[in-house]
């Protein structure tokens, strides 16, 4: 199983020397230190310098040959240089602090390029890839493990900066996905994991003197994945809260970010609740004047609120921290009597009653508690008067643990917030972000417990890879030079160790019922360490002290003040007062979890060094149980300028890390390390679709180590059988080794395999959408025949259904036309004139003239044909009537009835005119085998055209009555 570290690309080959090491085949070995050699690495340093244009191109340090501090060094500086601020390095990532803003570095558009990278490494050296690595690793590319950034480096390197850039990335690459979720979740998984971090840095963090943001805490931030390895949730563990610091700040250092946030930020309503004028000065709030970046109360209050801090649990917050800043300006006098408790100065008195205001305690009680305290004999219990430094210590112990219970209920709150079910999730990536090491003019126990945390990482980075590698090759079979390098369990059992250590001394001093004596306690450790070297005492110095050798460097903790802070004793009587306390959650805090039990006597006192020691362990058990990746971040300068780069700065801390070390275990060594198991059972389908395979049958994964490493061979022959660019044996002896139990390989063959596993993959894949996609067209051909066959029938049964609506539709059609036909046919029969009804009418005789003139004989019609015409019958009611009687025979029929009726055509129409005075026909009745009558008074069309227009057509029902009669 591989280390999630180790996943970095180096090429076939490169980086195989360094300083005079050659490792070739399963033979590791260093040949015998000769005299020439330092004069021949020194040539070859100088040549692999000489061209400084390409320093900067060594993105992955085991390229360098060789590989020594100073060329790894100028390497850094020329990309450095460029603005290149990360740099691989065999199984960690060198991040140097560029402090000043990079745009479009950590952008989204970055983070989904990594993201959707089949091969990240392949791109620039990134933070990215180191988590895209660990998402992966969650995935199961190898075995699916919980995973462990490990972010480390000296004070101002750019820690919590990277921390931050981490969660950023899970939060965004980790909680898209394709699947809907409703907006509460998408909120909890992606604002409130980001949200957790301006908080804690509000409240945990500093500015020194060697960083503006600097964590004055440590945090282990773990990420919950569920199957589909999406962000659930997230929890978070802290170590060792800097709680001093409210109380006292060293020379040009601050306070927490909060209380700065708080002063500049503020409304002037705020500033009203919280008893706190524009222009007050606080003692406990040095450099105010200092604006930095973090002093953004308005991101504090948007956090809070996301997280469920609603406004009035802010409001109480904000007035406790308003109570702790007006506590620090009370001062008390020294009185002469000891007899009589110490008395508020004359200006502290009213810091007092706001002080007791905000925390919402009795002001007479609460000077009471601060400068007397209680003692019991037995059962009875004596007051006596504390002195003006004992009230001070009393003031600062208030302060302290306020502060440290309410950072402590912050933590329970966003983990309540944030954290998902424990069905919910089955796998988590940790981001460990600690303090720094740290080296200042004045060192107590802070100093030393942080300095103690970052030896206990370096040591986990040593003995997960620096020494566990170097033991594996051997007890697997590799013949292997060990590579020297520093190894500080030294200087862990100086501290922590068993029987004797500083801690041990520490606690056994604090658990005394006796006032401490710094000068007493330096004697004792320098007779109890002596034997260690790591321990030392400059004998000239009037202050006790004792310095100690650590990884990065030596530090010197001063003695004075050590014990008392271990003891860290908080007084009955304040944590009492505060348990009346009106303010909601101040009571909350003093009651529902007591922080110290005052009847605890001896050796069952639980010290400052024992539970941070305790809480330690049990990080380091998380970190050994998950895969570890590392991330070394380094300042370029301590004065936290840009782009400035100072090599004895940079070459300290690259020695304090390893870093070289490193290098050449990673350059010369095999990073990769497989079960035969799960190599088996990844990579055997390599050997089975390979075109050079093997008679080969089903392996038992739990057999022998000997069964299992022969079938190991036996694929590594076939998978390393059809690549031709190298020699088989220097492939088999340089890119591979079967171990004892294990398979070793180089990034490069891992590479190769993980192709060549993808290549088989993609060719199954294709196989199988072939036949789906073959499957599917056959069912897709059937069941167009179906619904081809099924659509004739039924448009078929529609075209019948139709037609035979369209049958009965015209049959009814048909029907009514003819009714309506007969109707009027009858009707037209019964209201004609014919002969009949000519005979019988009283026809007024007629001038003979114009009856002899307007007589024509017919000569196809039988009988005579009687006319009868009304110049303008209905328009003009006056005129007379005439009725001409024509009879004619041949062209002569024709010429009377043109010249009586006037029908010129024209385009197949006939318009209507008479002959005696040009009026218009008003309407022509005929009957097909009767007579042909021109009638105007008794016509039953009397709505039809009754008075047409000269110029008018004749059209409509008059047009076919006239077609007809000719």
């Amino acid at each position: 199983m591989s280390s999630a570290g180790d996943r970095r690309k180096v090429t076939a080959g490169a980086g195989r020397r360094h300083g005079g090491e050659t490792v070739k085949g399963f033979v590791h070995k260093v040949s015998s230190p000769q005299p020439s050699q330092n004069d021949s690495q020194e040539r070859e340093i100088q040549a692999f310098l000489t061209d400084e244009d390409q320093l900067y191109t060594y993105d992955d340090l085991t390229k360098v040959n060789p590989v020594t501090p100073t060329t790894v060094l100028k390497c850094l500086e020329a990309r450095y240089s460029l603005k290149v601020f990360y740099t691989h390095a065999g199984c960690t990532l060198v991040a140097l602090n560029p402090f000043q803003p990079i745009p479009d570095l950590y952008s989204q558009d970055v983070m989904k390029e990594y993201h959707c990278s089949p091969q990240p490494q392949e791109f620039k050296p990134h933070i990215f890839i180191v988590a895209e690595e660990a998402y992966r690793n969650v995935q199961g590319q190898v075995e699916p493990v919980n995973q462990s950034l490990v972010v480390s480096g000296e004070s101002g390197a750019g820690k919590t900066w990277t921390s931050r850039c981490l969660m950023k990335y899970y939060a965004t690459v980790a909680s898209s996905s394709s699947v809907v979720k409703s907006q509460d979740t998408v909120e909890r998984i992606e604002r409130r994991v980001l949200d957790s971090n301006p908080i804690m840095e509000a409240f945990g963090n500093a500015c020194t003197l060697r960083n503006n943001n600097s964590s004055r805490f440590g945090k282990y931030i773990q990420l919950q994945l569920d199957r589909c390895q999406l962000l659930v949730g997230a929890s978070v563990q802290t170590y060792l809260l800097e709680k001093t610091r409210v109380a006292c700040q060293l020379a040009n250092e601050r306070n927490f970010h909060i209380f700065y946030q708080m002063m500049k930020g503020a409304t002037d309503e705020q500033r009203k609740e919280w008893k706190m004028p524009r222009g007050q000065h606080f003692s406990w709030l040095p450099n105010s004047e200092k604006t930095i970046e973090e002093d953004c109360f308005h991101e504090t209050l948007k956090a809070m609120g996301h997280l469920g801090i609603n406004a009035e649990r802010q409001k109480q917050i904000f007035r406790i921290l308003a109570g702790i800043l007006q506590l620090g300006n009370v001062n008390f006098t020294s009185l002469s009597d000891e007899s009589q408790p110490c008395d508020l100065e004359e200006q502290s008195k009213d810091f007092l009653q706001k002080t007791a205001e905000l925390l919402c305690v009795p002001a007479e009680e609460l000077q009471t508690c601060l400068n007397v305290r209680t003692l019991k004999a037995g059962k009875q219990s004596v007051l006596k008067p504390c002195s003006q430094s004992e009230c001070s210590m009393r003031k600062d112990c208030l302060a302290k643990v306020i502060y440290a219970q309410l950072f402590e209920w912050l933590v329970t709150f966003i983990n309540n917030s944030i954290c998902a079910d424990k069905s919910m999730w089955c796998n988590f990536i940790g981001v460990l972000d600690v303090y720094g090491f740290e080296c200042f003019q004045i060192n107590n126990l802070e100093q030393l417990c942080i300095n103690y945390a970052n030896e206990k990482l370096q040591q986990h980075f040593v003995a997960h890879y620096l020494r566990a590698q170097q033991d594996e090759y051997v007890s697997e079979g590799l013949q292997w030079a060990f590579v020297k390098y520093q190894d500080n369990q030294s200087c862990l059992d100086l501290i922590e160790g068993i029987p004797v250590s500083v801690f041990s001394l520490l606690n056994e001093e604090s658990r005394l019922n006796r006032a401490s004596d710094a000068k007493t306690f330096r004697v004792r450790l320098e007779k109890e360490l002596n034997n260690n070297g790591n321990i030392s005492w400059d004998k000239f110095s009037k202050v006790p002290h004792f310095t100690v050798a650590h990884y990065a460097g030596k530090v010197c903790y001063q003695i004075q003040g050590m014990v008392e802070k271990n003891k860290d004793p908080v007084p009955p009587e304040l944590i009492n007062l505060l348990q009346k306390s009106d303010n909601v959650l101040l009571h909350q805090l003093f009651t529902d979890k007591e922080t110290e039990n005052p009847t605890t006597k001896g050796l069952s006192k639980v010290t400052v060094v024992s539970k941070f020691k305790n809480s330690l362990e049990s990080l380091m058990k998380i970190l050994h149980s998950t895969t570890p990746h590392y991330t070394r971040c380094i300042k370029p300068n301590s004065e936290c300028k840009p782009l400035t780069f100072k090599m004895e700065e940079v070459i300290m801390q690259l020695e304090a890390c390893g870093i070289v070390e490193t290098i050449r275990i990673s350059a010369a060594g095999f990073p990769i390390r497989i079960l035969f198991q799960s190599f088996i059972q990844r990579y055997g389908l390599i050997g089975k679709y390979s075109k050079f395979k093997a008679e080969r049958s089903w392996v038992d994964l739990e057999a022998d180590s000997d069964i299992l490493r022969q079938e190991v061979e036996k694929l590594l022959s076939v998978v390393l059988a059809d690549s031709s660019h190298l020699p088989h044996s220097e492939k088999y002896n340089s890119w591979v080794h079967c171990g004892r139990t294990k398979v070793f390989l180089t990034q490069s063959m891992l590479d190769w395999l993980e192709d060549q596993r993808k290549k088989v993959l993609s060719q199954c894949a294709f196989t199988i959408q072939c036949c789906w996609l073959r499957y599917q067209r056959r069912r897709r051909h059937a069941r167009r025949q179906s619904a081809t066959l099924i659509q004739a029938a039924v448009r078929s049964w529609l075209v019948r259904k139709q037609v035979q609506r369209w049958n009965r539709a015209a049959a009814v059609i048909q029907n009514t036309w003819r009714k309506w036909r007969a109707l009027l046919k009858s009707l037209a029969e019964a209201e004609l004139d014919d002969a009949k009804d000519l005979v019988e009418e009283d026809i007024p005789a007629l001038n003979p003239v114009i009856r002899e003139r307007g007589s024509i004989q017919l000569s196809t019609i039988q009988e005579p044909v009687t006319v009868r015409g009304w110049p303008m019958g209905l328009a003009l009611a006056s005129a007379p009537s005439i009725t001409m009687s024509l009879t004619a025979t041949g062209f002569q029929k024709m010429m009377s009835v043109m010249a009586s009726l006037n029908l010129p055509s024209r385009r197949g129409e006939y318009k209507v005119e008479t002959n005696q005075y040009k009026q218009g026909l008003a309407s022509i009745r005929a009957q097909p085998k009767g007579s042909v009558k021109l009638h105007y008074q008794r016509s039953p069309l009397l709505y039809a055209d009754r008075q047409p227009d000269l110029k008018s057509d004749v059209t409509g029902f008059n047009e076919i009555l006239l077609e007809k009669t000719l």
